[in-house]
């Protein structure tokens, strides 16, 4: 069976761990610190705080960003549901918007239909690594005092318009899940310009703690800690850090080895008149987290009948991207939204294995099951 992906590590995250684990210090200490400033250079964002997961790193945003009850948040429903609840736990609404569906991302103009005297944020999401339009979204933040958080959960190593997703705006939130770029098993980072965000958030993190430990095992004298605020425990583990920072300096090369096998994709299957392949405009570099085709309505076979005959031929795919609003969780309060966009384009869009590395002789099968469903020919 040929998985939908799989995370690349090797012997030296292994290593890294082992040497970890020998030094005593497991929980968050040396090993995270230093994965925090080398994540932060990587993106060029002033910080970076490191925390369990990308869900948690949402939450922290929306803390920090001020968002609460009765707040209300624009987002996109056709993302992981995590993208609305981490609004939830702030007590504030998703209010979802339309997606573009070149490219999966929030619709700036749907967008700005949704603003109310209630609105007090904008999260916007890099959809499966492509990046979404910030400066649009930067203009209509501006024009309505609004907060603009980015779900970069995806992103990590894209790029839009020459610079790193991290430092486009004040609070960019990521994911280290096996189903990303780069892994720690799980584990997420949040990015900002702002000091005062940034000192806030490791407060948080920490149960609110004002000393943390690393600080007080390193002190030549005693130092008694206070809990200023209720804070969480979304803490990173040093053995995950470690993992991480070896991940880190292979980012680069992962993405360049993603691309590749997404242009064979994209060579092999551009000729197939009735889908659309992923679009990648001037100016926007995506890392290619998952490679999605969306079939087109003339397409001769529906999403699922094409999932089961690429399994029954040993090839896993996933369904696109879910829409929120149509989950269990939602479907009572949003109930006679419409989005048919989003629905659409969730209902209509597969998703083909992609990982590193990848075996030429599987790229090639998907190549060839794929065309010959659709087509019943070789490669053109």
């Amino acid at each position: 069976m040929i998985p939908i992906a799989k995370p690349y590590l090797t012997a030296e995250e292994a290593q890294a761990a082992y040497d970890t684990i020998l030094t005593g210090w497991i929980t968050q200490g040396p090993r995270v610190a230093e994965f925090e400033e080398k994540f932060a250079s990587y993106t060029g964002a002033k910080y970076a705080v490191a925390v369990s997961n990308c869900t948690t790193a949402l939450h922290l945003a929306m803390i920090v960003a001020g968002i609460k009850e009765d707040d209300e948040v624009i987002c996109p429903s056709m993302s992981y549901v995590a993208t609305a609840n981490s609004i939830k736990y702030v007590g504030a609404k998703p209010v979802f918007a339309e997606i573009n569906p070149d490219n999966y991302n929030l619709d700036v103009k749907d967008a700005e239909k949704k603003i109310t005297a209630k609105t007090k944020a904008i999260l916007l999401v890099h959809q499966i690594g492509m990046p979404a339009d910030i400066d649009a979204f930067k203009k209509l933040a501006d024009k309505h005092n609004l907060k603009l958080i980015e779900d970069a959960a995806c992103a990590a190593g894209s790029s839009y318009k020459g610079r790193k997703i991290g430092s486009h705006s004040e609070l960019v939130c990521f994911s280290l899940h096996p189903r990303k770029v780069i892994s720690t098993g799980d584990g997420g980072f949040i990015t900002t310009n702002r000091e005062d965000y940034y000192q806030r958030m490791k407060l948080l993190r920490q149960h609110g703690m004002s000393v943390n430990d690393r600080v007080r095992h390193e002190s030549s004298k005693i130092i008694f800690e206070d809990h200023i605020e209720v804070g969480y425990n979304y803490r990173m583990t040093d053995i995950q850090a470690a993992v991480g920072i070896k991940q880190l300096e292979k980012l680069d090369w992962i993405v360049s080895e993603r691309r590749k096998i997404a242009d064979k994709y994209n060579a092999a299957f551009k000729d197939i008149e009735n889908i659309q392949l992923p679009i990648e405009e001037k100016g926007y570099f995506s890392n290619y987290q998952s490679y999605s085709i969306y079939l087109k309505d003339e397409c001769p076979i529906s999403r699922n009948e094409l999932m089961q005959k690429m399994l029954d031929a040993g090839i896993s795919t996933r369904r696109g991207i879910m829409t929120s609003h149509r989950e269990t969780a939602y479907k009572t309060e949003c109930a006679g939204l419409s989005l048919p966009v989003s629905e659409k384009s969730a209902d209509r869009s597969i998703i083909l294995p992609l990982y590193i590395p990848m075996k030429d002789e599987d790229i090639n099968k998907v190549i060839e099951v794929f065309r010959s469903i659709l087509v019943g020919t070789p490669v053109a």
